[in-house]
């Protein structure tokens, strides 16, 4: 019982002077984005898949992006993000963002999917994001669903959130599953604070049973 007691204190002690050390991990990482950290109780999960996928071509997929390299920026961490289609625009963020941004540039979905194969070994960025939204569908439904499992074997092993778009859901295999509803128009882009009107509908298996919410 003494000794047991020794271990106890041992513990608290190391603690309390490497808090940073002892501290356990957070499980979700937060995005930043009203709409998702609320449907998804905090952000998005690490070790783990979250597909967004975004029906309407205006749906607001790029607006998702930005707001995640400003919050990576802000608080100080990585970003790996896998253009699909070598679609994104460092123009329309500040040179400091693109700092704490890793972008890799394809053309082909096959090769997208395994540039998120070898980011994800890596285990040193905080979020990974695949970009497919602009890829053709004929290129995704060749995508064999044991690569995703195999993607989400490898995320599960490291301290990380993969978030994958998509334009229509195609993996089976993500944790969490939302859908961005919605369809902006010319003049709605003039408006402030887009990204606190973004428009989230999450559909998530939890514990085998299916749970729906909205946010936005």
């Amino acid at each position: 019982m003494a000794a047991s007691r020794t271990i106890i204190d041992l513990r608290q002690l190391l603690a309390k002077r490497f808090p940073k050390t002892w501290a356990a991990p957070a499980a979700r990482l937060a995005t930043g984005v009203p709409a998702i950290d609320e449907v998804s109780n905090g952000g998005l999960p690490k070790n783990g898949i979250t597909e967004l996928s975004s029906p309407n071509l205006s749906a607001g997929s790029a607006l998702v992006i930005h707001a995640l390299l400003h919050r990576a920026h802000r608080h100080r961490f990585f970003v790996a993000l896998i253009d699909g289609r070598d679609s994104f625009d460092p123009q329309t963020t500040g040179n400091a963002v693109l700092r704490n941004l890793l972008w890799v540039r394809c053309l082909k979905t096959s090769d997208a999917v395994q540039a998120a194969d070898l980011l994800l070994r890596d285990g040193n960025f905080s979020l990974v994001v695949l970009d497919l939204v602009l890829n053709p569908s004929e290129e995704l439904r060749k995508i064999p669903q044991t690569h995703w499992y195999r993607l989400q074997r490898l995320v599960e092993a490291v301290p990380t959130a993969f978030l994958v778009l998509t334009r229509q859901s195609i993996m089976s295999s993500a944790q969490l599953k939302l859908s961005l509803e919605n369809v902006w128009r010319l003049p709605d882009l003039e408006e402030p604070d887009l990204v606190a009107r973004l428009n989230i509908q999450v559909n998530r298996r939890h514990g085998g049973r299916e749970m729906m919410a909205t946010a936005g």
